[in-house]
């Protein structure tokens, strides 16, 4: 079943589903990109690369089947018809997820059980088991979700587990921390490159900074995590071993990077500190304690990533938009360097004190948001010798 070909997608927060289409293809995979997702067909091994190296997805799901259907007859019927003795064992624990978006089959709870009759029945079936006998559920763990839009219906396998953003170097967060793979996809989304600086001066736990030395140093974000395919008795070990090894073996531990993430709470920094060395990139980030008002430089063609409070609480508006005006005081004299500033707040540039280049419409979790682009000043081209 190795070289079997599955039909898979990689799911995005709105807003990303084009940086994760960047990341498949850059990897070899092509794909398809649609709201939330990117579709793409490969193997176990592709499964396996996706779920290891995609810096700004949340998922890698496998597609069992899709169909169009306007009746719980013809769900049943279609869902019974997938052939799922050749992804669940007899003893599969398999709850069912569902959603349901403008489809005349709006009740997921309903959708989620009829769903899950329909595959007990058909393992019941294939596995030769009387009715009277209840399916016992004590294996492997499959997440499978029924998701119906406009009367259409895709039933997928997660085989990603705990979200993709769960690295596993977070040991310890702030009040409102930025999830690793938006942090990653914040990065992506600059100009910056691991030979020139990188600053974020409100670094909170340090996840900016963290994800910014794991592309430095092109470490596949999934090395130090398990994933839950790894536990179904048809997924070979060795296909993720030897991913894993072509991951290890891709890795630049040797660069040498200039990242440095400040914060006014000393508190934070030690966080910070102690998530980097977690991962083992304690040495490839200078984190300090330093107000943003007081930040000053005398490096060149830099790049500053900043993921600021954004007053959402009651009360917190007045600080926020003095610190937003401090930003603009610290930030605006560099010129070589470029800006990338996001927030809730679309007064910003008001505060700040200067237009954008660009804005971007980014979703942090829930929460809408702008990722405010200030670029930099190019370096001048080398010339070259005349000969």
């Amino acid at each position: 079943m190795t070289e079997k070909t599955f039909n898979c997608i990689a799911t995005a927060a709105s807003g990303l589903e084009a940086l994760v289409g960047k990341e498949l293809r850059d990897l070899g995979i092509d794909c398809e990109v649609e709201n939330g997702r990117a579709r793409f067909k490969g193997t176990m091994e592709t499964i396996a690369t996706a779920n290891l190296w995609l810096r700004t997805a949340d998922r890698i799901k496998i597609i069992v089947g899709e169909f169009d259907v306007l009746t719980f007859d013809q769900l049943f019927e279609s869902v019974k018809a997938l052939p799922w003795e050749d992804f669940l064992p007899l003893d599969a624990e398999f709850p069912v997820a569902g959603k349901s978006i403008k489809s005349k089959l709006f009740s997921v709870p309903d959708c989620q059980a009829i769903t899950k009759k329909a595959i007990v029945n058909r393992l019941r079936d294939v596995y030769h088991r009387p009715a009277s006998v209840p399916l016992t559920e004590t294996g492997a763990f499959f997440q499978l979700e029924v998701a119906l839009l406009k009367d259409h219906a895709i039933i997928t396998l997660d085989t990603t587990g705990p979200s993709l953003f769960k690295r596993g170097y977070r040991l310890e967060k702030g009040g409102a921390p930025l999830k690793e793979n938006m942090a990653a996809a914040l990065v992506m989304l600059t100009n910056w490159h691991k030979d020139k600086p990188f600053v974020d001066p409100v670094c909170g736990s340090g996840t900016l900074c963290i994800e910014a030395a794991l592309i430095g140093h092109n470490i596949a974000p999934g090395f130090n995590r398990e994933f839950v395919c790894e536990s179904w008795d048809w997924f070979p070990a060795s296909v993720f071993e030897e991913v894993r090894k072509k991951a290890d073996e891709a890795a630049d531990y040797d660069v040498v990077l200039d990242i440095t993430g400040s914060d006014i709470n000393g508190r934070m920094i030690d966080i910070a500190q102690r998530n980097a060395e977690e991962i083992g990139l304690g040495d490839s980030i200078v984190f300090k304690q330093q107000a943003v008002k007081d930040f000053k430089t005398a490096k060149e063609y830099g790049v500053i990533v900043a993921n600021p409070p954004y007053g959402e609480r009651l009360g917190e508006e007045e600080s926020v938009q003095r610190l937003y005006k401090e930003m603009g005081q610290a930030f605006r004299p560099l010129k070589t360097w470029s800006k990338y500033i996001l927030t809730s707040d679309l007064t910003f540039e008001s505060h700040y004190g200067e237009k954008a280049t660009k804005k971007r419409k980014l979703y942090n979790g829930a929460i809408r948001t702008d990722l405010f682009q200030y670029w930099g000043q190019r370096p001048p081209r080398k010339k070259e010798p005349i000969e």
